[in-house]
């Protein structure tokens, strides 16, 4: 995807290494983690431990990816600092801050069209850990999203797990990863992951997980609608690295490559197949309106 003229976003700070306690809020991520919902609401998707590797037990929250093993050493030159420099420190970083602003821009004029007012995110890059406005984080979670502080969180070594680990290739994968992340700030901002939220306390596990999919099947939705909204940008080969992206981190995929069998009441994100639609329908119309994955059995 072409991005390189576009000024990476002002709205990004470096947590450098590290991390800390506390919280209570839920932390929406990219990949299902398998364990079940803990106490924390819609994020609070369990952890998996990647492909052949042993489950550990979380206490609270979840984020998009089990152990990397890869997170980055070293202390960033611009730990504690924000702004657009934070973004150069490296190619992955400046090119997640160069979907950030498109992103914003993009959901800014959706936005405007149906007479709303949008609010900007921020993307916090942090190696190894990070405390966050939902609590403690480490980079074994993956990226996720914050609501309570409107942040979306990083490690940029997990995109050379997204390689490596994933078989996803390619920029548009990463940036996928990236407009997902976003799709759960625009939830946060039209309400719909406090109703999940409020409707998964009422709920039987099963349901609850139900609902988890439904949110992340559209936060899958709402990335494509970003690409869509900037086909202009797309380059040859960008959506078939998004769709083998979102084939590789559905739930039964997952499971299959983890356990070596699938349990479909524990799915907490959809299955390839279902990542892939969803993927492919915000892609191929644009429209949020077509995204609305708790109106389907689809």
């Amino acid at each position: 995807m072409r991005l390189d003229d576009i000024d990476p976003t002002d709205n990004a700070r470096d947590l450098g290494s590290g991390g800390g306690g506390g919280g209570g809020f839920p932390l929406l991520g990219l990949l299902p983690m398998f364990l079940g919902r803990g106490r924390m609401g819609c994020g609070s998707i369990a952890l998996l431990v990647i492909v052949g590797l042993v489950y550990l037990a979380m206490s609270g929250g979840g984020g998009m990816l089990g152990t990397t093993g890869g997170s980055s050493t070293g202390q960033s030159p611009t730990a504690g600092k924000s702004g657009a420099d934070v973004c150069r420190v490296n190619e992955r970083r400046l090119e997640a801050c160069r979907v950030m602003r498109s992103t914003d821009d993009t959901w800014a004029k959706i936005f405007q069209e149906s007479g709303q007012r949008y609010q900007p995110a921020t993307i916090n890059f942090f190696q190894g850990g990070a405390q966050t406005g939902c609590g403690a984080a480490t980079s074994a979670v993956g990226p996720f999203y914050c609501p309570s502080d409107d942040g979306v969180y990083i490690d940029t070594a997990f995109f050379d797990e997204l390689e490596k680990r994933f078989g996803a290739k390619g920029d548009f994968a990463r940036d996928y990863v990236i407009a997902h992340e976003m799709g759960h700030h625009i939830q946060d901002l039209l309400g719909t992951s406090d109703e999940v939220s409020r409707a998964q306390a009422r709920a039987s596990q099963t349901e609850g997980n139900r609902l988890s999919v439904q949110l992340e099947l559209q936060a899958d939705c709402f990335a494509g609608v970003w690409a869509a909204r900037n086909k202009d940008r797309l380059e040859p080969g960008d959506i078939e690295e998004g769709m083998t992206a979102a084939n590789a981190i559905g739930d039964d995929t997952l499971q299959k490559q983890a356990q070596g069998t699938v349990v479909p009441d524990s799915f907490t994100h959809g299955t390839s197949a279902q990542r892939m639609q969803w993927l492919r329908t915000g892609l191929e119309t644009g429209d949020p309106s077509k995204c609305n994955t708790f109106d389907t059995a689809r």
